[in-house]
């Protein structure tokens, strides 16, 4: 393909609570064996984009040690590669990424050093399944110097906190405002653009002068006028990734089977860094019913509508329902729980009750793990 790829993964959200203390967003745990980068990563190698940059930054250990090796998404190769850039301290510049626009200028090498003709930028907290060749047609037919990814919203979903624009019969964007207090539109900005790379080069050095830091504040939406800026609307699935209701309904729709088999089962596929671990084993008396259970899982009690990652322990007379318990969590015999997210590496001792009943409960336990 005649482009390079730019994922977003540095930012932070606070409507995450306790989830993003410990990972950056795009590192989060999804549908039992992914993380949300998995996805924007995977659709750069279906659309044969070989050189794709992560710019981290913000809780960036995880996410990083996920990325260690390029060959899980065939990026390890002679021509392109995958390449991880955090902020540095230069003779130049001793600032972190103070915006997204800032941390593309701040890596202007990586786009400069290269030589396709266009970059596809992507934020890395989204799930969803596209191909960039076809944004790429679109974008060369319609001549534009920019064009942005966008998605009708149902009417009943609040958009306050998306990027929000309108577009004429041509598809050219005439209005743009970003996390507007009244929405004028339910047409969403997937995060998603694609733009010439020398293009991209003139307006971030632009920006930098000029002290602006914030792509779509300082670019997208201030040179809407004076650049051909188009929508392509997509119709697939799509969820970004931003506060604890968007991450516990993403993972619960996993358990739809129309979108599990459209993610796993219709090519292209999803993929991920794999780890050794043996399958799920189901002791005498585990009972599991419309859930996604992960390998390295032992269950003994019963999970109902929930997902289960990697290397849990369900212990005895335990009863889980609509419910997501992350990585390497140790649940004590006899605890009840519903409507929680548990967070990963816990510990529940015997005989709890975690219950969400104002909403989806955050458990974070860090008792002494006694296995008996």
């Amino acid at each position: 393909m005649r482009a390079i790829g730019i994922i977003l993964a540095g930012g932070n959200s606070y409507r995450m609570k306790d989830l993003s203390q410990k990972r950056a967003v795009c590192a989060m745990p999804i549908a039992g064996s992914y993380r949300s980068i998995d996805f924007a990563l995977s659709n750069m190698t279906n659309s044969s984009i070989q050189k794709v940059a992560v710019l981290t930054q913000y809780n960036a250990g995880s996410l990083n040690e996920h990325l260690n090796s390029a060959k899980w998404w065939n990026f390890g190769r002679k021509q392109g590669g995958l390449f991880v850039f955090t902020p540095a301290v230069t003779a130049e510049n001793n600032f972190w990424y103070r915006g997204t626009a800032d941390a593309m200028a701040q890596n202007l090498a990586f786009l400069k050093d290269s030589h396709e003709p266009y970059v596809v930028i992507t934020s890395g907290d989204c799930v969803y399944k596209i191909d960039y060749n076809k944004v790429l047609e679109y974008h060369i037919e319609k001549k534009a110097d920019i064009t942005v990814v966008c998605k009708d919203m149902p009417a009943d979903v609040n958009v306050d906190r998306f990027g929000t624009l309108k577009m004429n019969e041509d598809s050219r964007i005439e209005e743009f405002e970003e996390k507007p207090v009244y929405a004028k539109s339910n047409t969403i900005s997937c995060g998603i653009y694609v733009i010439r790379r020398r293009q991209l080069i003139e307006m971030l050095e632009k920006s930098m002068e000029e002290e602006r830091y914030d792509f779509v504040k300082d670019i997208l939406i201030r040179y809407k006028n004076m650049k051909s800026i188009y929508g392509y609307k997509i119709n697939s699935y799509w969820s970004n990734i931003a506060t604890v209701e968007d991450y516990f309904k993403t993972n619960m729709d996993f358990l739809k089977k129309d979108i599990s088999d459209y993610f796993f089962r219709e090519y292209p596929d999803i993929y991920s860094k794999v780890d050794d671990l043996p399958p799920a084993k189901y002791n005498y008396g585990a009972h599991v019913k419309n859930s996604l259970i992960s390998s390295g899982c032992i269950v003994n009690g019963t999970v109902e509508n929930s997902v289960v990652f990697k290397k849990a322990y369900i212990g005895n007379n335990c009863t889980i329902k609509n419910s997501i318990i992350l990585n390497d969590v140790y649940i004590g015999d006899n605890t009840y729980i519903e409507n929680c997210i548990v967070e990963s590496h816990g510990t529940l001792r015997a005989n709890s009750n975690l219950v969400g009943e104002d909403g989806i409960k955050i458990v974070v336990e860090r008792n002494d793990r006694f296995v008996i």
